[in-house]
């Protein structure tokens, strides 16, 4: 299999040995590029139902209605496939998957960087041969296992993952974590089944998060951290268009303009952080904003009330309760959205926040940006980070870097 890994200049040579938990081939600074893996059909509300879910959060059953209504008339079987894959080309209605290639014990699979979780989970040669179906899998052996360490991910409809750790090699672009603690499912939701191009998940949001017990296991990135010649990532995820994450330094060719720093709230586990105001347009409102940054989430979740100034600027706009949120007229201009960080706008272009027709041929659209009711804070997910170069720095003081895309 061709490598999509695209590793960066070392800075400097680094000892090894066989003792150390890293094997850095020589190499302190490297990106990974994302990789496309297939088309997935856009579903609002579907959206809104995993980052309910993927928070703890109750799901109301109008919301699952919409998001099941929503597949429906996409000819998906049902709910459960909300995250999967439809055969069709992309267009308004559907858009490209993109992960990122991670060899795990000498087998590469693509995997979900998530900002958003702390758990580096796959699919895994322990599942029933029926749940593992189009994907590419662990080989899990039974000396690395992790005796009596189990990990469970589950979410408030009974939905999740579960199964066995193991202590493997773990390769990142060409870096090498040799004993990285890797979960491996022995059970999945349908929902994780379905999605045959995801062969699991990469966290990196802080440790503190991860599900392993008895004892909470390191990520990825923390494991490698020290070895880095910077201790950060970069995430550049891009609209339309495959990204890539770069670790241990800062490719100054990604963005435009400074970098605006801001320290992060590290209390729950997350990138978390506080914006001083919001602009829809030219109009900038004074407001508290705290929350996350989160590459495993797709829309952006705000503030009920930020979230209709912004669409009181859009001709049409309305909250629509069969679709689960704010929708439009597909051919409405829209305004920029932007959140001040730092004393500095960071601006969405307007064409970014229009997700998605609500079904074929529809000529209403689903917002991108959306009310955070039920979840408690807000999430700055895809909508949001497309147009961003996010600098996560994990010094002794977290700090997130946030700079807008070079061409955006």
């Amino acid at each position: 299999m061709p490598s999509f890994a695209h590793l960066t200049a070392a800075l400097a040579l680094v000892g090894t040995s066989l003792s150390t938990p890293v094997q850095l081939n020589k190499r302190e600074a490297f990106s990974v590029e994302q990789v496309q893996r297939g088309t997935y059909l856009k579903n609002g509300p579907a959206q809104l139902v995993k980052a309910l879910r993927k928070h703890g959060k109750p799901v109301p059953q109008s919301l699952l209605d919409a998001a099941e209504n929503r597949a429906n008339a996409a000819n998906v079987f049902s709910l459960a496939d909300v995250n999967g894959t439809v055969p069709a080309v992309p267009n308004d209605e559907n858009d490209s998957l993109y992960l990122s290639p991670v060899t795990i014990a000498g087998n590469t699979l693509h995997l979900d960087f998530d900002t958003g979780s702390a758990d580096l989970w796959v699919f895994s040669s322990l599942q029933p041969a029926a749940s593992t179906k189009g994907h590419d899998v662990y080989q899990a052996d039974a000396t690395k296992e992790k005796k009596g360490y189990t990990w469970k991910i589950a979410y408030g409809d009974g939905s999740g993952a579960s199964g066995k750790v193991y202590a493997d090699k773990v390769t990142v672009g060409g870096v090498t974590a040799t004993s990285q603690a890797v979960e491996a499912a022995t059970s999945v939701s349908a929902s994780f089944a379905q999605d045959v191009d995801t062969d699991g998940l990469l966290g990196l949001s802080f440790s503190t998060l991860n599900t392993v017990k008895p004892q909470q296991q390191k990520t990825f990135f923390d494991t490698v951290k020290p070895q880095l010649a910077q201790p950060l990532f970069a995430s550049y995820l891009k609209y339309h268009a495959a990204g890539s994450y770069d670790f241990g330094f800062i490719d100054k060719s990604k963005y435009t303009g400074p970098i605006t720093y801001i320290n992060v709230d590290t209390s729950k586990g997350f990138w978390g952080f506080n914006a001083t105001a919001y602009s829809v347009g030219t109009t900038t409102t004074k407001a508290n904003v705290a929350g996350i940054v989160d590459t495993g989430t797709s829309l952006l979740y705000t503030d009920a009330s930020i979230v209709q100034a912004y669409y009181r600027q859009v001709s049409g706009a309305s909250v629509d309760s069969a679709q689960g949120g704010y929708t439009f007229p597909c051919n409405a201009a829209l305004p920029d959205f932007a959140i001040t960080v730092g004393g500095v706008k960071q601006v969405v272009p307007g064409k970014y926040i229009n997700y998605a027709p609500l079904s074929s041929g529809s000529t209403k659209c689903f917002g991108g940006i959306q009310a955070n009711t039920g979840l408690g804070f807000s999430i700055f997910g895809d909508i949001f980070l497309k147009s961003k170069y996010v600098i996560h720095e994990s010094g002794s003081t977290p700090r997130l870097g946030f700079a807008q895309q070079a061409g955006v």
